[in-house]
């Protein structure tokens, strides 16, 4: 990636932007109020940005960035005293410095993250480490085999697992008599603020079952949903940053206008006080996520795969395919929503006109390859549970067995043409894709657990369905697939 030269933006050069760039009113980095692990693009693009607008009302909230394998983003940070820019890819462009960090601390940087850790004004520990950072085992519990939990478990002082960092913090403030930080997750894991709860107290059990009683009883751990689309930088962004504010931003990222984060509602200080920046507290959590995982990530995924078999690249130019485009609309509006359960304060079809715009926008190039990863992990959740409630009333819902259909198809595709299959099971898929028709090849995925639950081999007429869709995408047939 290319490298600018030039002045840097830090504080003293937010007077002298354009009139047309958001910058926060303070002028020295705010006091810590937050630590986050993981402060990645997502991060920055999100959840640093609500904090930045509480910032606005109370100066206290200020994010310590704590970055356990690698200095990088700390160093960019650090370099412009925690500024950077919020290019924001809609319609209407729009470019926001976000002055919400305060404090940057990267692996060698131990005693100073201990110490935020058990300093009282640290009211909130927030975590973007994806999925596997939360070193869960296939049931969801804390896997003590994992290589960084067993080494944290000898009482390491310099943990290498958010686990591990998470309750030496809530030691230390045990011990001290201090109050606990609230723990929230902002990883798109499943009731992750139980999971999380629930791998705390079982660490620190098996070091102190004294403080393993205090986590559960004393620590609020709130489960979360966060959905925004945030494109990795490029030297593009690079480039526009620097064309707008006339300064070099090494630590910019971009992403959509459009940003949610549900919070579990704990009636907690803290809850509340990002609900006043903008985010939603929920006593319904789930219905959220389930909202986002069958309407949103269900038809990503139909896109992707349907998609890239028609030619596309990205999901607006796959939306840009009116029967394609069409399909997927008809199956949010007629089969998946009707599957969700109502939630207080949630409008269903509302959240489906949003995402379909979402999708539609230009200035975000979201790649169909990127999306069309780790299918076998993804689409039991995204399609299946909405095929599954279906299948329980003895109904046929059409338009998730063909988008089911266009995954095998693809599989056949990538597999006949000798494609690396991107998932932890590609070598199975490819192997169970390589020959026969979409109805073999269906029959070695249920098999095999492939995607599919191996009950379904019980179901001749879903299977009938699918591997119907399966060939007519794989042989080209749009017209009777998408029709």
């Amino acid at each position: 990636m290319m490298m600018q030269d030039g002045p840097r933006l830090d504080y003293a050069a937010l007077d002298a932007l354009p009139a047309s760039v958001e910058r926060p009113g303070w002028r020295t980095p705010p006091p810590v109020g937050i630590v986050h692990f993981g402060p990645g693009a997502f991060h920055r693009a999100h959840q640093a940005a609500y904090v930045d607008t509480l910032l606005a009302e109370d100066p206290s909230w200020g994010i310590a960035a704590v970055s356990l394998r690698s200095a990088g983003t700390v160093t960019e940070l650090a370099a412009q005293q925690g500024l950077y820019t919020l290019a924001i890819r809609d319609a209407e462009p729009h470019h926001r410095v976000i002055g919400a960090h305060s404090r940057f601390l990267g692996p060698d940087d131990s005693p100073q993250t201990h110490a935020l850790l058990a300093d009282p004004a640290v009211r909130l520990v927030t975590t973007t480490v994806t999925e596997k950072g939360y070193c869960l085992a296939a049931d969801g519990t804390l896997d003590v085999a994992h290589p960084d939990i067993a080494h944290d478990l000898t009482g390491t002082e310099t943990p290498r697992s958010v686990i591990g960092w998470i309750v030496a913090g809530l030691g230390a403030r045990h011990a001290a008599g201090t109050a606990p930080f609230v723990v929230m997750p902002c990883d798109n894991l499943a009731d992750n603020g139980a999971k999380l709860h629930a791998a705390l107290i079982a660490f620190a059990g098996a070091l102190d079952p004294y403080l393993a009683e205090w986590i559960a009883g004393e620590v609020r751990v709130p489960g979360t949903m966060v959905d925004s689309i945030t494109p990795a930088a490029d030297d593009a962004l690079y480039a526009d940053v620097l064309e707008t504010l006339g300064v070099v931003d090494r630590a910019a990222v971009q992403g959509e206008g459009f940003a949610q984060w549900v919070i579990e509602d704990l009636g907690d200080p803290v809850c509340a006080a990002l609900g006043r920046a903008g985010a939603t507290l929920t006593d319904n959590v789930a219905g959220y996520e389930q909202a986002k995982l069958r309407i949103l990530n269900g038809s990503h995924s139909t896109l992707a795969y349907a998609g890239l078999l028609r030619g596309a690249t990205s999901v607006a130019e796959a939306m840009q395919d009116a029967a394609l485009a069409g399909f997927v609309e008809a199956m949010i509006r007629d089969e998946i929503v009707p599957t969700l359960p109502q939630v207080a304060g949630f409008d269903h079809d509302a959240y489906r006109a949003a995402v379909l715009a979402r999708f539609r926008n230009p200035a975000i190039v979201h790649r169909l390859e990127q999306i069309a990863a780790d299918g076998s992990q993804k689409l039991p959740y995204r399609l299946g549970d909405t095929l599954a409630a279906y299948r329980a009333k003895g109904e046929m819902p059409a338009h998730v067995v063909a988008a089911l259909g266009c995954w095998v198809a693809f599989l056949m595709q990538r597999a006949r043409a000798g494609v690396v299959i991107v998932d932890p099971a590609g070598a199975a898929l490819a192997a169970a894709a390589a020959e026969g028709d979409a109805g073999a090849v269906l029959r070695r995925l249920v098999a095999g657990g492939l995607g599919f639950a191996p009950s379904l081999a019980e179901d001749t007429a879903v299977l009938t369905a699918i591997a119907g869709a399966g060939d007519a995408a794989f042989a080209g047939n749009w017209e009777t697939l998408l029709g």
